[in-house]
């Protein structure tokens, strides 16, 4: 790190599933066969509320006190629909977001624009990704529904080559 640059840490907030759905959704992915050499280590396996890049690891405790200052209410999720994005070459478990869960992702991104931080915010597709590279076309395939009590979010930290960091788990009420 030269003198004046700021040492960054890449965040995003996220629901993290129990181990309960990890194995439901490994099982589904696995049923979709060899699709690309690039499985998503199960470990790994969240759905993205709000990416936020890389940001100044001195703001860490502000970002986290985002999370601590939502006033989210308890929702339950039905992880039952396989998607594809063309640009990223990826495959998908995802779900239709109920309204608490649209709720909590707008309540995280007004916190981190009133904190002024320098994020692209992108429209909110609800989505566990399983593949990546892979070739197109896919074509979406049934899925059996996977359902989850989402009771918790969670501020997580991506490190190159590692498994990603839950920093902090908040309730929702």
């Amino acid at each position: 790190m030269t003198v004046g640059q700021k040492r960054q840490r890449r965040l995003f907030f996220a629901l993290w599933p129990p181990d309960s759905v990890r194995q439901r959704v490994l099982t589904q992915r696995e049923a979709l066969g060899a699709i690309s050499r690039r499985r998503v280590p199960v470990h790994n396996y969240h759905l993205t509320l709000l990416f936020l890049g890389n940001q100044d690891a001195g703001l860490l405790g502000e970002i986290q006190a985002i999370g601590d200052e939502v006033d989210g209410e308890p929702f339950d999720l039905r992880l039952d629909r396989w998607g594809y994005f063309a640009g990223s070459k990826v495959v998908w478990l995802g779900a239709e977001p109920p309204e608490a869960c649209v709720v909590l992702v707008d309540a995280l991104q007004s916190g981190a624009e009133a904190l002024g931080l320098d994020f692209q915010a992108r429209p909110f597709v609800p989505h566990l990704t399983v593949f990546r590279h892979v070739a197109p076309p896919f074509q979406p395939r049934d899925s059996q529904p996977i359902d989850w009590s989402v009771r918790e979010f969670s501020l997580i930290e991506s490190l190159p080559g590692r498994p990603y960091q839950v920093l902090r788990t908040c309730s929702l009420k």
